[in-house]
């Protein structure tokens, strides 16, 4: 459907064939499905040492691949608005190399799903978090086998800086003495919504501006990008947003009765605790 693959890939690791992909992304699937019942009925799992050493690793590896594909880019002289996939000769095969990093970290980070499932969070396990975790894995074998370099080494570049503040922030917070100074989560996720904004912008260059990069792939990567920004602002509103409960903003009227500094409803439920106190 897409025509002849990338030759400069032939015989890399997982990408010949579809289906260590496809039943990869079916084990992820069935994992959560299977985990969730496995965990219904038993304690939580606190997993701090393995979370810290997960996340670090997981930030090496994208700080890692931030710094390659700046290097690669820049020694190839690529082109911000549109670069195609042969003009920067060993600096293509360079950039390839760092994606094909990137395509395999996808399948690490099913980890994260993992580690809910056995801490019971499902409040964690929601819709965009497994629609994002399962279609990048499969997105990027596509982009591997087909573009591997030139135009497809921006959304990679800046989700990789984004990884390495989101992995950083999730080892932290596993550390109680660190949590009081965890303030800018909110602004993580503003980060992640620009950087999908950023790649939709970079994307459409390339059909503004031609320089031979499949069309194709331009259109499909930029759908792709809208459908993230939809569900991260559905998050973000519904995380960030929230307005204020009937109960939260219900406030002491003016009329209250205030006796020696305390409402007189203070009283009420002190005293009730003491009679029941009395009363046993």
């Amino acid at each position: 459907m897409f025509g002849p693959r990338d030759a400069r890939v032939r015989g890399w690791f997982l990408l010949d064939s579809y289906l260590p992909t496809f039943f990869l992304t079916g084990a992820y699937l069935l994992c959560i499905w299977l985990g969730n019942k496995f965990m219904k009925d038993r304690p939580p799992f606190s997993l701090r040492a393995h979370l810290i050493v997960y996340n670090l690793g997981i930030t090496l590896l994208s700080l890692y691949m931030l710094i390659e594909l700046i290097l690669a880019t820049w020694e190839g002289g690529y082109n911000l608005q549109c670069q195609n996939l042969h003009s920067a000769g060993e600096a293509d095969l360079r950039v390839a190399k760092v994606l094909w990093w990137y395509y395999f970290s996808k399948v690490i980070e099913f980890t994260d799903t993992i580690f809910f499932v056995l801490r019971k969070k499902s409040n964690q396990i929601t819709f965009l978090h497994v629609y994002h975790h399962a279609t990048m894995f499969n997105i990027w074998w596509c982009v591997l086998n087909w573009i591997p370099c030139g135009q497809s080494f921006f959304g990679p570049t800046l989700n990789s800086f984004i990884h390495v503040l989101m992995y950083s922030y999730y080892g932290l917070s596993v550390i109680p003495s660190m949590r009081k100074y965890l303030w800018w989560k909110k602004y993580l996720t503003q980060a992640q919504l620009i950087q999908f904004l950023l790649t939709i912008v970079h994307t459409l260059s390339a059909a503004v501006k031609p320089c031979g990069f499949p069309f194709g792939c331009l259109m499909f990567q930029s759908s792709y990008m809208a459908t993230l920004v939809i569900l991260f602002i559905n998050f973000y509103i519904k995380t960030y947003r929230k307005a204020p409960s009937r109960t939260a903003i219900k406030e002491t009227p003016i009329t209250t009765e205030i006796k020696n500094g305390f409402h007189k409803d203070y009283f009420a439920a002190a005293n009730g605790f003491l009679n029941n106190k009395k009363a046993q």
